[in-house]
């Protein structure tokens, strides 16, 4: 039987979302997999995994907070924002000379908070139907429109010093839809010398973390967690009684109970998912419904 849930596989680098997603396919045997919350292949670190109907839970899960450990770069940025892009300018000594902690650290606070971000062009969005990163690397230009995002913190590690650059390890927590790469890019431009990532690692997504993360060598069925197990951890969950229980299943929508207007997980006494759901007119408006 094929198993039902969602794996948190460590990433190795090297390899895009979709070839973890493949290897996934191979080793259960199963066409019904996808994962939630694209890293580069340069990137490693926690991506989700859905196996079978809990493909329909990753959107939910990719809309939580994530952190992220990475080394930025000062002194000079890149085609593609991060090392494996063509250099496109390259500061001089003086410049570099020129920046001490105060100035990162000012720099730094301005890209924290509430912020606009104007996407890396070498990313998933879509442009015209096609990803921005594939156009790109075709040699066309790209211009993204700039949203909101929220970095709670940007927090520095270590800084490395170098006559030709320094180097900062960081630490990011930081909502759905921003771009790490976007804020190396962004702080080096502030500081006029350019910036871009050298590396960059996921440590969490939502409440999963690298820590319960499996090496996708090891992958196998007894890595899935099971999609009641996911809910109680990532969502507010309600539990209904057997007679709610068949109304969700059904999509009959209930009286809501909970104080909190969702989204919230509906699950069985014994913690089964039912469904997603939201408050609408003092009624359960289901998102999904996984029965």
């Amino acid at each position: 039987m094929i198993p039902v849930g969602v794996i948190v596989v460590d990433k190795p680098s090297g390899i895009t979302s979709h070839d973890v997603v493949a290897r996934t396919r191979k080793v259960l045997q199963t066409r019904k997999v996808g994962h939630g919350g694209t890293l580069d292949p340069m990137a490693t670190g926690v991506l989700l995994i859905g196996v079978d109907r809990a493909t329909r839970l990753l959107g939910y899960l990719a809309q939580q907070d994530k952190v992220y450990q990475a080394t930025i770069r000062l002194g000079s940025s890149t085609l593609t924002d991060d090392s494996q892009g063509e250099t496109l300018t390259s500061a001089s000594a003086s410049q570099l000379a020129a920046i001490d902690e105060a100035a990162i650290m000012l720099g730094i606070a301005k890209l924290t908070g509430e912020i606009t971000q104007v996407p890396s062009s070498i990313s998933a969005i879509k442009v015209d139907g096609r990803r921005a990163h594939s156009l790109v690397r075709a040699g066309a230009s790209v211009e993204l429109q700039a949203r909101a995002v929220t970095v709670a913190s940007f927090a520095v590690h270590r800084l490395t010093v170098d006559p030709k650059w320094l180097d900062l390890d960081i630490e990011v927590t930081c909502s759905t839809g921003t771009y790490i790469r976007a804020l190396a890019r962004d702080l080096g431009a502030g500081l006029g010398v350019g910036g871009h990532l050298t590396a960059l690692r996921r440590t969490r997504v939502g409440p999963f973390s690298a820590a319960e993360a499996v090496d996708l060598s090891d992958l196998t069925s007894k890595s899935v967690i099971s999609m009641g197990e996911v809910a109680s951890r990532a969502f507010l969950t309600w539990g209904v009684d057997e007679r709610a229980s068949d109304a969700v299943a059904h999509g009959r929508r209930i009286e809501w109970g909970p104080d909190d207007s969702g989204p919230l997980a509906i699950t069985t006494a014994a913690g089964d998912l039912l469904a997603i759901a939201v408050r609408q007119n003092g009624l359960a408006h289901y998102l999904a419904v996984f029965v």
